[in-house]
């Protein structure tokens, strides 16, 4: 790997980069993959059987948006749990708690800034680590150092946070007037509060084209991630990008080698956003080929493929962002 650089990575054409993924050069050592599962989906194959109640996901806004992403428009919103008072997010998560759940991931739309509307919910969030002692993620958005802060306070195991690499991008499918720079603004001020970060890519998400992937990456190597998870735009019907066509398979692979590479000490993660179908099985399997160290609800063929190439394999009911801990077992 000491020959390869990010740049070159990004330059390659396809046939060169399934040459290196046929290489093995990217594949972590020793061969190990979690295999994630969460409660945000039906999930079961003759391996593993996902639980509707381990690990679900709030939004703390309902179905409300103000952005209205062109690849989102909100939709994702309506799969989850409804919790938009602080009193209703804690008999939320209590309930949760008496039928078994372990953690949960608390979202929720985007304010006009672009960041989610966490503030008045940061006291319940403290209350329900006290009380519950529950695994606690939340996606932030956007967000400053006294929020982060607080977050911190809290008790928050993790932020998750999309980080886009292009403003073309921002301004165009987030309908956000912000920058690239605001996001690394965000990336620092979770840094500086000391929030375990675990930021997003998301592949293709200029209409299913690569842009500003690399970058967000430079940015991301600059603070120190607890790990970096893949995802890829995939359609969603009811929303203005329901028919662009998401990005190949093997641009989520480079993607992801790119991350193995530029993240060698991290653990890097193939989550659960991404194109469904024939797209999902060679996607996994030249992920795995990439180097990840984990999967978010994995094709049964990318569990043989594992399997097949001595993998040692673990599953697990919780959100994939939770590989930062499970890799140090």
């Amino acid at each position: 790997m000491d020959l390869l650089s990010p740049e070159k990575i990004w330059c390659m054409t396809d046939s060169e980069l399934s040459k290196l993924l046929h290489s093995h050069m990217l594949l972590p050592k020793p061969r190990r993959i979690h295999f994630y599962a969460p409660s945000f989906m039906y999930y079961r194959t003759e391996y593993f059987c996902s639980s509707s109640r381990d690990f679900p996901t709030i939004s703390v806004t309902g179905k409300m948006c103000a952005l209205k992403c062109k690849h989102c428009n909100g939709k994702v919103l309506e799969t989850m749990h409804s919790a938009a008072t602080s009193e209703k997010l804690y008999n939320l998560c209590r309930k949760l708690k008496n039928r078994g759940a372990l953690g949960c991931l608390i979202s929720g739309g985007c304010s006009p800034d672009g960041s989610v509307p966490i503030d008045k919910f940061i006291n319940a969030i403290k209350k329900v680590k006290k009380d519950f002692g529950l695994t606690i993620f939340v996606h932030v958005g956007i967000i400053n150092f006294e929020r982060a802060e607080r977050l911190k306070e809290a008790g928050v195991d993790a932020a998750l946070i999309d980080v886009i690499g292009a403003d073309e991008t921002i301004k165009e499918i987030c309908n956000l007037d912000a920058t690239v720079g605001d996001y690394e603004a965000s990336l620092r001020a979770l840094s500086d509060a000391g929030v375990n970060t675990v930021p997003h890519i998301i592949v293709g998400l200029h209409y299913g084209k690569l842009k500003g992937e690399l970058y967000a990456l430079k940015i991301i190597s600059r603070y120190n991630p607890a790990a970096v998870v893949v995802i890829a735009f995939m359609p969603i019907r009811g929303t203005p990008m329901e028919g662009i066509k998401p990005p190949s398979p093997i641009d989520i692979a480079k993607v992801a080698a790119l991350a193995r590479l530029m993240f060698p000490g991290k653990p890097i993660t193939l989550g659960c956003m991404r194109p469904k179908g024939k797209y999902r099985i060679e996607t996994d399997i030249l992920a795995i080929k990439a180097g990840v160290n984990a999967i978010a609800f994995p094709t049964e063929e990318a569990i043989k493929f594992a399997e097949e190439n001595g993998y040692e394999i673990n599953f697990s009911s919780f959100c994939c962002s939770r590989i930062y801990l499970d890799i140090a077992r």
